[in-house]
């Protein structure tokens, strides 16, 4: 979603995140704490929703996708991931309070992240897991992700990381992987708690250099428009700065300067993006 997308075909879905508890009221198998490698078990009720298909026989498992529900009641969200009307899925929500439900197999393909692209490869939806995290998004009150649900998102993608050869590099943003369509999770995520457990990329000691001497023009940004495709964004090779760069320029900010989501390439954002770029040469 903000909760997830139908194929690119089916238009007209219900953006906004949940401010009530998932209600798990319908008989399913009880809670269950699954194998990891590190951390706490993390507990999860199934739920199936019936958005599922077969992966493309042959196809990696090596993208982790995170996104908020946006969606006004976790409830909200949850019916429409489980909607065969809607044609949108994720593998996983994780709610407010902690719980976690799945909704499709990880083996399984989820119909979570639309028209996207990251390091060349498009159809995102065919190699990736998804999580929703609830949460009412910028259209209906976005606020910060409780801890105990940090906690929780933390905790999962840990032991999904443990189980599938998805690099530090390829945990991102739906925001990252379509910035000119999505804003989540979002800037109150928090992506630096993450990476200081083991989860995605931080650059970790680099100064805040402000919000001024912002460039616009072609040569000036040539280092920044080569760092942001490095890093797996889709961005021109040259150019000076125009909507498409700005676009990316602020999802970039959301996941890794949220101080600052000005669409500019200022001198913060430039040491953040550059610090990024010399990061996923080992990740």
């Amino acid at each position: 979603m903000a909760v997830a997308e139908p194929p690119p075909a089916v238009a007209g879905r219900t953006e906004g995140g949940g401010a009530n508890s998932i209600e798990t009221s319908n008989p399913q198998r009880p809670a269950q704490p699954s194998r990891r490698r590190h951390g706490a078990p993390v507990a999860i009720r199934d739920l199936p929703s019936p958005n599922q298909e077969d992966r493309p026989a042959g196809m990696p498992i090596d993208v982790l996708i995170l996104h908020y529900t946006g969606m006004q009641t976790a409830q909200a969200a949850i019916d429409r991931l489980r909607d065969p009307s809607a044609r949108v899925s994720s593998h996983y929500v994780i709610d407010e309070n902690g719980a976690v439900l799945r909704l499709v197999p990880e083996e399984r393909r989820a119909s979570h992240a639309g028209i996207s692209y990251w390091r060349g490869h498009t159809a995102l939806n065919d190699r990736s897991i998804g999580i929703e995290i609830v949460n009412p998004g910028h259209q209906w009150g976005y606020r910060d992700f409780p801890a105990v649900q940090m906690t929780a998102v933390s905790n999962l993608c840990l032991e999904i990381l443990s189980r599938h050869p998805i690099s530090s590099r390829n945990v991102v943003a739906h925001s990252d992987v379509a910035p000119d369509r999505k804003e989540d999770p979002g800037e109150r995520f928090d992506w630096h708690g993450l990476a200081r457990n083991g989860v995605g990329l931080w650059p970790e000691g680099v100064p805040d250099r402000g919000t001024g001497g912002v460039i616009r023009d072609a040569a000036g940004l040539s280092d920044v428009r080569r760092a942001l495709a490095a890093i797996g964004y889709r961005v021109a090779p040259d150019g000076p700065r125009d909507q498409a760069l700005a676009t990316v320029l602020r999802a970039f900010q959301r996941h890794w300067r949220p101080g600052a989501i000005t669409g500019q390439a200022d001198d913060g954002t430039r040491a953040r993006v550059l610090a990024v770029a010399q990061l996923v040469g080992g990740n």
